[in-house]
This record gives C-alpha cells, structure tokens and sequence, in this order.
C-alpha cells in the first residue's frame, strides 16, 4: 500500500479555462480532491464531465488556469509525464489493440515504466483481480465480450500503477454481475492507496459507490458533497436527466 499524501488535497483546479474553437466549455472552474477518496463526477451530456478529466490527464489543452497534483503543477505536461507521475485515465473508447492478446495489451506501457519482476508481480495482482482475463490471456483482445474489454482497459491501466485513476464512463456495457465486480474492484484500489474518480451516467452506481460527488451542468460545478445529500439538492436535477 502507498503512503499518503500529506498534502491537504491530492488533486486541485484553480481557475480553469477550456474551449473547443469558439465554445467556452469551462470559466473559472474550480474543484478539489482529497487523497484516498472514490469521487463520482455525473451531469447531463454536454455538461463537461469528460473534458474536465480529459483536462487532467492533459489529453485536452487549458487556456488558462492551473492544474495542481500532489503541489505540482502539472497544467502544461503531456499525458505521457502526467502518467509517470501517477495520473492515469481510461477512456470511453477503450483505446486496446485488438490484435494483440490480453496478456500483451496488459504489458503496454507498464514494461517501459518498471523493472522486469516489478511488472511481473503487478500483472500476477492484476489477474487476482480479474481471474476472467487469466483465463483469456492468450486470446486477441478483440475476441473479448464487451464487458471484459472493458475489465482489460481496466486492468492496462492499473498496470501503471495510478495515483490517480479517472475512470469515463466505466459501467458502459457491463452486465450486473460485473458492475458489482467492478464496484469492489474501485473499493479495494482505494484501500491500496489509490484516489479513483468516476465519471458516469450511471447515476445509481456512482452515488453507491462514491464518497463525494460532484454535478455539473453547462460548464459549472451546481455540487459537491456526499452522495447521501445528493437527492435532496438535486432531485429534479435527476428526475430530468436520468432514468436509472
């Protein structure tokens, strides 16, 4: 398990400005994340949910504002340094080679990162906690179901070892059983020493899952607090945006 940060916050933006072309997605956004937290970030499509983490892994360019992890300031880092650093996002897509096997899309990247054995002993945890892809780790990646291309974009990114883990959309194409897998799989990353945050559509699963919510909408932060105080605040809120 990793110490903790000793820092008040693991994660701070101050002041952030994005857009694409002419459109102001975020003015002035600003938000905190503790560290050892599961933090759930939900809203209405178009409400910036998945510009603000493609933002801080670096994979979408600020304006202005600034990024702080850890006390460093990370605003103007390439994905790439930001991941060595420990901040480290699955996105929607999945991004896997498909024509490589499970256990080849799970040595990308982590083999250029750490020493042989290191990578060794991280892939042996990572089929503890996905046994499925044991069992499939000589298959392609795109003979996977849905569900377990997910798990395997999962599981490459644990493989670097993540600080901080952004999770988009992550319940996308997962039967019951396996949201509940993943739901303590998210669980026990936290007790390992990881910060996770979820952005999701799936309001029922982030709020059982989450610590600290946040809600957007149109660019602005509308909430941040406890899950159990979202229903009160935010009812309507959801009664128009989601069917659960």
């Amino acid at each position: 398990m990793r110490d903790k940060h000793n820092g008040c916050s693991l994660l701070e933006v101050r002041n952030l400005e994005v857009s694409y072309g002419k459109v102001r997605i975020f003015q002035d956004f600003s938000l905190r994340i503790d560290d050892g937290q599961i933090c759930a970030i939900v809203g209405p499509n178009g409400s910036g949910k998945t510009t603000l983490v493609n933002s801080i892994s670096g994979l979408k360019e600020v304006r202005s504002g600034t990024i702080l992890f850890m006390g460093e300031d990370v605003t103007h880092l390439p994905p790439r340094d930001r991941v060595r650093r420990g901040i480290v996002q699955v996105s929607q897509n999945r991004d896997l080679f498909p024509n490589l096997t499970v256990l080849d899309n799970l040595l990308v990247g982590a083999r250029y990162h750490y020493p042989r054995a290191t990578v060794h002993d991280r892939l042996e945890w990572i089929f503890c906690l996905f046994p499925r892809l044991r069992e499939r780790s000589r298959q392609s990646a795109c003979t996977l179901s849905g569900g377990e291309q997910q798990m395997l974009s999962i599981a490459r990114s644990l493989m670097l070892r993540p600080r901080l883990l952004l999770l988009d959309e992550p319940s996308a194409s997962l039967a019951p059983i396996l949201l509940r897998e993943l739901g303590e799989i998210i669980r026990g990353l936290v007790k390992e020493g990881a910060t996770v945050v979820v952005v999701e559509q799936n309001v029922a699963f982030a709020l059982d899952l989450a610590g600290r919510v946040f809600v957007l909408r149109g660019g602005r932060l509308v909430f941040d607090g406890s899950p159990e105080q979202v229903p009160r605040e935010q009812t309507e809120f959801f009664r128009r945006f989601y069917v659960d």
